[in-house]
């Protein structure tokens, strides 16, 4: 793995401005291996399949590749390399960041009529790779829905059904925090792990399965581009509120949920102290692996008592950066990545580190290539998925409105209503300064 992440020695500097062609395209006028970018841990499984893929397509392709890994303040460290002219040929990164890269002239377009393979790929991963200038800034290369992976073994020890509305979860939830689920006489489980926290907008990722579950949204389309904001609809009220009933009355969430990334929940779940985790299904197989693969279900969201079904979708696209030397390198591997091949390989079967989730590919079998069926429960609920709008910048929304969401489960004084009236004319000003409204 390459170990250096800013100031990446590159034998000809880059004399074009970030939003300028390269090379023209040729492949022979660069001798450097084109560097790929992915928001994954160094040395992670996910991080080894990524070199799966970069190697199988340089023996297809003979393009040479460098996989720089890169997990915190990914975003930051992309904008470093932009200050120095010096962005990666490639990012993989997820589809919300469509946005924040485009309108900082980071990416170049995607020209899908002259991409090889193309008419292969979802319109539906197509749509999420396109801004909102219309444009398609990225070649689609993973989805996914979320669903609730659980502690099958606790839910059978205190005797209750799969949930099938939220009153059932909470009541599961309730039982796994007050009735001693892994039977070790301690009061020392939870019911729900939340990565709660506001780094990187957790708060507000995590609520959004529940909203739009529950018929509710942060934004609403108004025609022509433009959208206006819905922190204040009752839907989305509802569902904060029934979250911070969760935190401050139930006590049903795991402590230090508030502070709390993705990367310790997942450690939260694996030491035994709590049940339900609502996320993606990119840690499936290291859950299985870890906790035991009897000891694991997946289940969809419930419907929310005013809506349903719904559940947060999100995808990787591969990112063609600015600046690059070598366009028809860049080209060869969106092609590579979105060809049944390709995906094949990011898929990774059933094992750990898999960087396609759910594949982009029509003509890639889900169930031919994983034999968990528990990947289904991912996929069956995709058609009802709901990306983040094509807004010019997706990030600060994102942001802002985890700031709100985390303030009522941080403060239990905090009225929802009155919170998510002040998040509402928060978002209504973002929309005014990006010009959506």
């Amino acid at each position: 793995m390459s170990r250096h992440l800013l100031g990446v020695a590159i034998a000809t500097a880059l004399t074009v401005t970030l939003t300028g062609c390269g090379s023209g395209g040729s492949e022979s006028a660069t001798d450097e291996a084109l560097e790929i970018w992915i928001r994954q841990a160094p040395d992670s499984d996910s991080h080894k399949t990524a070199q799966k893929l970069a190697d199988a397509f340089t023996k297809a392709s003979g393009v040479k590749t460098k996989v720089v890994a890169l997990f915190d303040d990914f975003e930051t460290k992309l904008q470093q390399q932009a200050a120095q002219k010096d962005l990666p040929d490639i990012v993989i990164n997820d589809t919300a960041q469509i946005g924040n890269m485009q309108t900082q002239g980071w990416l170049r377009e995607v020209d899908k009529a002259s991409l090889a393979g193309s008419d292969k790929v979802s319109e539906g991963a197509w749509k999420a790779a396109t801004a909102s200038d219309g444009k398609i800034w990225g070649a689609p290369f993973s989805s996914q829905a979320f669903a609730i992976i659980a502690r099958k073994d606790w839910r059978e020890k205190v005797g209750l059904e799969v949930p099938k509305t939220w009153d059932d979860l909470a009541a599961l939830a309730k039982a796994f925090t007050e009735k001693d689920p892994d039977g070790n006489g301690e009061n020392d489980t939870a019911g729900f792990l939340a990565p709660a926290g506001t780094k990187r907008g957790y708060a507000s990722w995590y609520a959004s399965s529940f909203i739009y579950a529950n018929g509710g949204d942060f934004l609403k389309a108004s025609g022509s581009g433009t959208f206006s904001a819905t922190m204040n609809d009752p839907k989305t009220v509802e569902a904060v509120q029934w979250l911070q009933d969760q935190f401050c009355d139930a006590k049903t969430v795991n402590p230090g949920a508030v502070s709390n990334d993705t990367s310790v929940t997942h450690e939260v779940f694996e030491n035994n102290q709590g049940g339900l985790y609502l996320t993606g299904p990119y840690v499936l197989a290291r859950f299985v692996g870890s906790i035991g693969t009897d000891k694991i279900e997946v289940f969809p969201v419930p419907k929310g008592p005013s809506g349903g079904p719904g559940t947060l979708g999100e995808g990787e696209n591969v990112y063609l950066m600015a600046g690059s030397k070598n366009e028809a390198g860049q080209k060869k591997f969106a092609e590579f990545a979105i060809s049944a091949e390709g995906q094949r390989i990011g898929m990774n079967k059933d094992a750990n580190g898999a960087i396609v989730r759910l594949p982009v590919n029509t003509e890639v079998d889900l169930a031919a290539e994983r034999q968990d069926p528990r990947w289904k429960v991912f996929q069956d609920a995709y058609p009802n998925a709901v990306y983040a709008p094509p807004v010019p910048n997706w990030a600060p929304i994102r942001q802002s409105s985890a700031d709100s969401i985390n303030t009522v489960w941080a403060d239990c004084a905090k009225d929802v209503k009155t919170e998510m009236e002040a998040a509402n004319a928060k978002l209504t000003q973002e929309l005014q300064n990006q010009k959506a409204s």
